[in-house]
């Protein structure tokens, strides 16, 4: 047994080989109550900073080469990025199968914590703090935009949010810059959903929604197609889309470029 845990140490270090390890404590807000200590890495680019810092909120498959691949990727445009784990503290390592495990309001506490944790870093420039996320994250990135939780006040400038699960009836207060990107033929996240919640924003110029006529869930994903299984045992239509994927990147991109800089 400790052989093999330690060999999965070794497989989680060598997937976060340029980021540095940290821990902060997750702080209640709002309706979501504050969960164990929160660990997560540090991904920086190179010289002293400060820098215009950025949350990435994991899927329901929690950390994994997704995060790696983002991670690095917002640090090549100049970013100091934080990539929390709100599944391993709190004794699971995915929720795709079982949502109600931890949701995303319960990860708004790790979310607070993070913009009070990152406050405190000399090489972030403070008040320029975005989050991004997807799926589950990009949920997470719907619900801490909500006026109720007040993470502005703590920071947060605005976020996307790609293919998350969107709530018409309880998301209509987002209160910072939202970009929201999902796709038509998502059947796991459903599009319409997001347009349900969009209009009925208390303030819908905040958010801008692109939906992609032919693209599925995890559209942004470059790995082989396939079915993956949800909650119920559901199966869910997985694929990369050569045309939304650059898209929403580079949307993505000026997004953060407006709103942090």
């Amino acid at each position: 047994m400790f052989r093999a845990a330690a060999i999965a140490l070794l497989l989680l270090c060598a997937g976060h080989a340029s980021a540095q390890s940290v821990s902060f404590p997750s702080v209640a807000v709002g309706s979501a109550a504050a969960g164990p200590e929160v660990k997560g890495w540090i991904y920086k680019p190179g010289g002293p900073g400060p820098f215009p810092a950025i949350i990435l909120a994991h899927s329901c498959a929690g950390t994994n080469s997704h995060t790696d691949v983002w991670g690095k990727l917002l640090v090549s445009w100049g970013y100091l990025v934080l990539a929390p784990d709100s599944f391993g503290p709190r004794g699971t390592k995915a929720v795709c199968t079982t949502p109600n495990v931890v949701t995303p309001n319960m990860r708004i506490a790790d979310i607070a914590g993070a913009l009070d944790f990152l406050a405190t870093r000399a090489d972030v420039v403070q008040g320029k703090i975005g989050i991004i996320g997807h799926s589950h994250g990009g949920s997470t990135v719907i619900r801490s935009s909500q006026r109720i939780f007040g993470l502005a006040r703590r920071g947060l400038a605005g976020g996307v949010a790609y293919y998350p699960g969107c709530s018409p009836q309880f998301d209509i207060g987002i209160d910072v810059p939202v970009l929201l990107l999902a796709g038509d033929k998502d059947d796991w996240t459903l599009a319409d959903r997001c347009r349900g919640m969009v209009s009925g924003q208390a303030r819908p110029a905040l958010v801008e929604a692109v939906y992609y006529p032919n693209a599925y869930h995890s559209f942004d994903s470059k790995v082989r197609d396939r079915e993956v299984a949800g909650s119920g045992g559901k199966m869910h239509h997985l694929a990369y889309d050569p045309v939304a994927a650059p898209d929403a990147e580079a949307r993505t991109k000026a997004f953060f470029a407006k709103i942090l800089r």
